[in-house]
């Protein structure tokens, strides 16, 4: 496979009267064609500065970018109707319709207008094309900014939180779009606060904090990379966790104590831990192993809790004075 994104070392800094503060502090990334790529990482991390530099509407201050083998921002007009993007919050005109909305934009891009019915299928707004947008809720909104990013039948498509505003029937659609259009040869970009969804589309990831890459590559291999050895341990009388705590650190085990199990780890035998309690007459009645997914993972590295999209803070991006560009999903 061959990269289609590239990243190497970018800096971006904002001065202001409290100092000098570092919105990306060397960033690395690379995405490989034909994947579709989870971009991840807390409010504030430099995910949105990340994507907003790339499309050419922040300058960094030093680092490497390339987009489709041409390096930007210098050759950014050559690749740029090659690339889908939305970047945070949707805008549109409220009294015009999904379907003039759409036709204006592939008329000033030299998009066939057939193309319209196409994207407008595809995001399911089929149905509600001839509606003004102002009568849309969030969701359809969204769903009309992804619309826009496909009009051009990209060969990069990049979406900022895509799943804002979605509910349970919008994610699994999305979902299933997402796969689509990769196997059609598409590469997709996505960034997003809903980690479980991530680890079900995404093929590889990279974790973004404090304007540094943390963690990248396969979503398989970075899971392997953080996988725990603890087990869960549930006992039949809450009342002697402390003591079988103490029986089971005897064994030389890492334990710590929940209110209603324990989470054991160091013993590389979990038989030992039945067998050990056993005989000071306490009864497991589970024993099972401790899965890692994303999100703890995500959470170990960045030491946040993710949030919902509704819910994030504006990037610094925002300080620059870059205009919003449309972005996100959902119903």
């Amino acid at each position: 496979m061959s990269a289609v994104l590239e990243i190497q070392g970018l800096q971006k800094t904002y001065r202001s009267r409290k100092g000098v503060r570092r919105a990306l502090d060397g960033f690395d990334m690379v995405v490989e064609a034909g994947q579709v790529h989870g971009f991840l990482g807390p409010n504030g991390s430099g995910k949105t500065t990340t994507l907003r530099t790339l499309l050419g509407l922040i300058r960094p201050n030093g680092g490497r970018m390339a987009l489709l083998g041409r390096e930007v921002p210098a050759h950014l007009p050559e690749v740029a109707g090659s690339v889908g993007a939305i970047v945070e919050s949707p805008q549109f005109f409220g009294n015009f319709t999904a379907r003039d909305t759409l036709a204006l934009l592939a008329d000033a891009g030299g998009v066939d207008p057939a193309r319209v019915h196409e994207v407008l299928e595809l995001v399911g707004l089929r149905d509600r094309a001839g509606d003004r947008v102002k009568t849309y809720s969030l969701g359809m909104k969204q769903r009309l900014a992804v619309a826009s990013a496909l009009l051009k039948n990209p060969r990069l498509l990049i979406l900022d939180e895509p799943a804002n505003g979605l509910d349970p029937g919008g994610i699994r659609e999305m979902r299933t779009l997402m796969r689509n259009l990769a196997e059609s040869g598409m590469t997709v970009v996505l960034s997003s606060h809903i980690l479980g969804e991530i680890q079900l589309i995404c093929d590889s990831v990279t974790i973004i904090s404090a304007g540094r890459r943390v963690a990248a590559g396969g979503v398989a291999d970075v899971l392997a990379q953080h996988a725990s050895s603890a087990v869960r341990v549930r006992i039949e009388a809450v009342t002697d966790l402390t003591s079988a705590a103490a029986t089971l650190r005897d064994l030389g085990a890492r334990v710590v104590v929940e209110p209603d199990h324990l989470m054991v780890s160091g013993i590389a035998q979990p038989g030992a831990i039945t067998r050990a309690l056993a005989a000071r007459g306490v009864y497991v009645t589970e024993l099972a192993p401790v899965t890692v997914d994303l999100e703890s993972v995500f959470l170990e590295l960045t030491g946040t809790t993710p949030v919902d999209g509704a819910h994030r803070q504006v990037d610094e991006s925002a300080t620059a004075g870059a205009a919003p560009a449309p972005g996100g999903w959902g119903q």
